[in-house]
């Protein structure tokens, strides 16, 4: 601080001084000054831009006498003042004083009085010929000129579309003043700010910023007052004439005429059905934004989804998109969220307005319509006999699903019951003929599954004939190949004692078995099924069958349905 002592030598000292550098504060109270004396007091470290001729600006000050009497201050009026530089809009001495300064800086201006009020003064306020000490704090500049800044921080690699007019954008904002002063944050709300693009919907400004970009792109945007909240301003948290800094990240971008998208990624060589509305699919996926947030895969669960295709059981974008796929395809499909969870979004994994992509992997689809598909591979040439219903077999199989997951592999005495596809697949077959099978779920192991198969699952199988073993009518325990003995009991009863006991019936159902007249129920043990045959002709359980006990089991069949219908 430089002080000049009364006398004209001193008083030239200091004018002298005060022109050579303006970022000294000279008290002259024994006279008055002839120049203007700045104090750059508080000078930021990056000035993102100074105050030239013809700006705008919005500055807090205090003003008070050179004794340090206020006697006036925008900050007890708690508006900031507002005018233009060098067009008379303000004292000469401030308008001069605050060219060059910097936003967030603070100069203490001195001002003489013939740059102030001169010798008229102003009212009762500022006495006539009174210098005038000005302590400002720039809070914000613009010019007529200015256009919207943009400083684009990030950029993702690919970019496959921008913003354009008319589209519906989601995005992340830190919103502040030129001063640094925070006044909204989609961040601390925890949600995106979602609008159309130049409908009006925001200021002019943020929209002519957010053309162009791409989703994952972060850009940084200065928006002169007058392309933002102009002279009126926005409520309490944005003052009239403000510049604002946005600090933009571009989560989603859509159209509302969008249609969905499919990339086809990967599809395998031979593709004989594509699938078509009505069918049932499962399919493995991963559900992400367009930013690449996964919010749901079926890979986790370690659980494909199932559903119908066309029926509105999924949304209707999905729906759409897995129309016309092979098993073991692999697509992205996009969709837009009217054609998905549209404006409310889904629970709290799902925004309002997400536009969601599926990566999906297609296991497998059948229609409930749909039989079994039989494919010959092999077929020996002298073929004489062929499996039938009820027929014993012993075959060799490979089970797995339609992407080539194996499930079993084995050899099997076929006299269990099978699932119905299978059953149908084994049907005519030479011993050594070799068959591919596609079992349907609601003929294999339907909607839930059995062990390792999974429910709704489309099953392949791998067949081989290894031997046959021709089998008796369902209930059967013995069928005639032949014509049976027309006086059944005396050919039974070998020694005419007009009874039959368990030897004498083993002896001769194993000689009509032997001279081939006759076929045993296979796969048991033929004592335990000639014992069983022998309990059913014992019907008084006294262990030997007469005359009238014996009856074919064909004549106990037609008095069986005989007497049904005399009950009817």
């Amino acid at each position: 601080t430089r002080i000049c002592v009364r006398g004209w030598m001193f008083r030239l000292s200091c004018i002298l001084s005060v022109m050579i550098s303006l970022s000294s504060y000279v008290d002259c109270n024994p006279g008055p000054v002839e120049d203007i004396v700045v104090d750059r007091y508080s000078v930021p470290k990056r000035c993102i831009r100074e105050v030239k001729n013809g700006d705008f600006v919005r500055y807090h000050y205090n003003g008070t006498f050179t004794n340090g009497t206020q006697f006036d201050s925008s900050y007890d009026r708690g508006i900031a003042f507002f005018g233009i530089v060098g067009q008379g809009r303000q004292i000469a001495g401030v308008d001069r004083g605050i060219m060059g300064m910097c936003i967030n800086e603070r100069r203490m201006i001195t001002v003489p009085p013939h740059m102030a009020y001169g010798s008229q003064g102003a009212a009762e306020t500022i006495p006539p010929d009174t210098t005038l000490v000005f302590d400002l704090l720039l809070l914000d500049v613009f010019n007529r000129a200015d256009q919207v800044q943009t400083q684009v921080i990030n950029t993702p690699e690919n970019c496959t579309r921008s913003v354009l007019r008319t589209d519906f954008v989601r995005f992340h904002f830190n919103g502040s003043l030129l001063d640094g002063t925070k006044f909204d944050s989609s961040y601390d709300r925890a949600q995106t700010q979602d609008t159309l693009v130049g409908e009006g919907w925001l200021v002019s400004g943020l929209e002519q910023g957010l053309l162009g970009m791409c989703v994952g792109e972060i850009r940084s945007f200065i928006i002169p007052p007058f392309l933002a909240f102009g002279e009126k301003g926005y409520g309490k948290v944005i003052p009239p004439h403000a510049t604002l800094l946005y600090d933009i990240l571009l989560v989603d971008l859509h159209n509302p005429k969008d249609d969905i998208t499919v990339e086809i990624q990967e599809v395998p060589k031979h593709c004989t059905r594509k699938s078509v509305i009505g069918d049932y699919i499962r399919y493995h996926y991963n559900g992400t934004f367009l930013n690449g947030v996964t919010f749901d895969t079926s890979y986790q669960r370690n659980s494909t989804y199932n559903t119908y295709i066309g029926l509105g059981y999924v949304i209707s974008g999905m729906d759409q998109g897995l129309q016309g796929v092979c098993v073991g395809e692999r697509r992205k499909i996009t969709i837009p969220p009217h054609l998905a969870y549209g404006q409310h979004g889904a629970g709290k994994d799902i925004p309002g307005s997400a536009v969601l992509v599926f990566h999906i992997h297609v296991i497998d689809f059948h229609n409930p319509k749909d039989t079994v598909q039989v494919e010959v591979t092999f077929k020996p040439e002298h073929c004489n006999e062929t499996s039938e219903l009820n027929d014993v077999i012993v075959y060799r199989y490979n089970c797995s699903l339609l992407d080539g997951a194996v499930l079993f592999t084995s050899v099997v005495l076929g006299a269990d019951k099978v699932i119905d596809g299978l059953d149908e697949a084994l049907a005519g077959m030479c011993v050594g003929e070799r068959r591919t099978a596609i079992v349907p779920p609601h003929l294999g192991h339907g909607e839930r599954g059995a062990g390792d198969v999974p429910g709704s699952a489309v099953l392949r199988f791998e067949l081989e004939i290894i031997s046959i073993q021709k089998g008796v009518p369902e209930g059967y325990l013995f069928v005639w190949l032949d014509e049976s003995p027309a006086e059944l009991f005396q050919a039974l009863d070998m020694n005419q004692d007009s009874e039959v006991l368990l030897e004498e019936f083993s002896d001769f159902i194993k000689q009509q078995v032997a001279e081939g007249r006759g076929r045993l129920k296979p796969a048991q043990d033929p004592e335990l099924v000639i014992g069983n045959m022998f309990k059913n002709q014992d019907r008084n359980s006294d262990g030997r069958i007469t005359a009238d006990e014996l009856k074919l089991k064909v004549e106990e069949d037609t008095e069986k349905e005989k007497a049904r219908h005399e009950e009817l």
